[in-house]
């Protein structure tokens, strides 16, 4: 709010517009006097200004837009600019559901930092987004995916598939009875996640219905997405690797992956033949020494019923060493804990296996060490799922939530690369990024055509804070300062590979410098 403004509105009170005397409230603390200030411009994500910098040094955000193909034809209707920017604002204030909109309604400060007029209600953003058809919305929010990674892509990385249970309770398109172990019988919708494994950041997400959980429906969209990394530009960025658990570990994707000779590490299930090789392998002497986690390793070949030819196979097995319970309930009603210990005779060893099928060629020891680094691409799940919007926003038709899953995709990787480029030696989850690069009380006051924004941060390390804060001013004036020289640069891919460099330095010689535009 501007000082006349202020002032106008100081001179109003005691006339009847505003009350005269502050409301006195007795609180644990003592007494407080109480002023509402309604026509004062404040935010709760004060912190936002930067990330909206970030945003409009790489042009991401101004691309997504214009490439969006929502239109209206009304003049009454709301701009396109302001259904996205209510959207991101959304996810990145922690909300799942469109009825949350509401508590961004009145953020003019947020609204002007992203360009916006206003912030549109829950009820425009669900309508607007239902206007975008499942093809349009692919063919728009795909590429935005992977422009928003394929720059980093050229070390070798890991691609890890996963399928995520969604939880539903209304009337929805899709909602289905399938695997949904958390809340048996309970509809959900699937969501198959392909995962840059090393940086966690999404390649593609696709939104299924519950019964689609198998890794049958994901073989399309995994080989669809690897054809796209080896045509795209910059030449072949596949990645070095393709990681699944169990569910993935069949025919159809095997097959897909041979086919475009893509290494693979996929977990198989632990069928009847599989369980009949373990126990013939087991009796073996040459398997591999305990490594550093007490894990050993044997190869060998096996094939299916299911599989036209025979593949190399890999049996990881780790000693139980006792604190082992079983739990198990007697008629379907009382819970009964059974200790394994008591049972198991003296000098018996207990052993949990796991059955590794690859057609990687490295040595046996590195294979379990490959599939254990896996663990950390589960945390992105779970992040993804429980920190962000990508397990919320439904209506009762299944395009939207498609389009609203890959919007939080890409969100989530906007704000992932903006927390790298503040803290490039480490990553920093959004459960405390958030709060510490987000939550601050700005007051904004406006005088002269000339913004003033009053942040007071409600996070306990500010030291930490303003040091972060500096290097993404540096990782930004590296990007404004290359745009400068060269007409035509890509931004974005400008900030990647800077990041990039900083995350993981090169070893060895460095490599070729990227094509540049020529200077006008």
């Amino acid at each position: 709010m501007g000082e006349a403004r202020r002032k106008a509105l100081l001179a109003r009170r005691g006339t009847g517009e505003e009350p005269a005397e502050p409301q006195v409230v007795d609180t644990l603390g003592g007494r407080m006097h109480v002023r509402w200030d309604t026509g004062a411009a404040a935010t709760p994500h004060g912190q936002l200004v930067f990330f909206a910098e970030f945003l409009a040094a790489t042009g991401v955000f101004e691309r997504w837009v214009s490439d969006s193909p929502l239109s209206y034809r009304s003049g009454n209707a709301p701009d396109k600019r302001d259904v996205l920017g209510t959207l991101m604002l959304g996810l990145l204030a922690w909300h799942r559901r469109y009825a949350h909109i509401t508590a961004l309604r009145g953020d003019a400060v947020a609204a002007q930092a992203l360009g916006m007029a206003k912030v549109v209600s829950e009820d425009a953003l669900r309508r607007a987004l239902e206007r975008i058809d499942e093809a349009a919305s692919a063919a728009w929010l795909r590429p935005s995916l992977q422009h928003s990674v394929r720059e980093a892509l050229d070390r070798p990385w890991v691609l890890d598939i996963d399928a995520s249970i969604k939880p539903l309770y209304g009337h929805q398109e899709g909602a289905e009875i399938g695997y949904n172990p958390s809340k048996p019988m309970r509809p959900s919708h699937v969501l198959h996640t392909f995962l840059v494994s090393n940086l966690r950041l999404v390649l593609d997400v696709q939104l299924s219905a519950g019964k689609q959980h198998t890794s049958v429906h994901a073989k399309a969209a995994l080989g669809r997405l690897l054809d796209e990394l080896a045509q795209g530009p910059g030449g072949d960025r596949r990645p070095a690797l393709v990681q699944g658990d169990s569910g993935y570990g069949n025919e159809g994707i095997l097959l897909t992956l041979e086919q475009r000779q893509q290494p693979y590490l996929l977990r198989l299930r632990q069928t009847k033949n599989v369980q009949r090789l373990v126990v013939q392998q087991f009796t073996r002497q040459d398997w591999s020494r305990p490594d550093s986690q007490g894990c050993q390793m044997v190869e060998a070949q096996l094939q299916l019923h299911s599989w036209r030819t025979k593949r190399r196979v890999v049996i990881v097995r780790q000693r139980i060493r006792g604190g082992i319970a079983r739990e198990r309930r007697l008629d379907g009603k009382q819970l009964r804990l059974d200790l394994a210990g008591l049972s198991v005779h003296e000098g018996d060893r207990l052993w949990e296996y796991a059955v590794l099928v690859t057609d990687v060629a490295c040595p046996l020891e590195s294979v379990g060490q490959l599939y254990r680094d896996r663990a950390d691409a589960e945390n992105a799940f779970d992040e993804l799922k429980n920190q962000w919007g990508l397990g919320g926003f439904t209506t009762q038709d299944i395009n939207p939530c498609q389009t609203v899953a890959r919007a939080c995709a890409l969100v989530y990787n906007w704000w992932s690369w903006y927390c790298r480029a503040a803290h490039p030696a480490g990553r920093l989850e959004a459960i405390t990024s958030r709060p510490l690069l987000l939550a601050a009380v700005g007051t904004a006051a406006s005088h002269a055509n000339q913004t003033m924004l009053y942040l007071t941060p409600l996070h306990g390390k500010a030291e930490l804070l303003k040091r972060l804060i500096a290097n993404i001013g540096a990782a930004l004036q590296h990007v404004k300062a290359a745009a400068e020289q060269f007409k035509g640069l890509d931004r974005w891919a400008c900030l990647l590979r800077y990041i990039s460099d900083r995350i993981a330095p090169v070893i060895g010689p460095p490599r070729p410098a990227p094509a540049l535009p020529a200077t006008g």
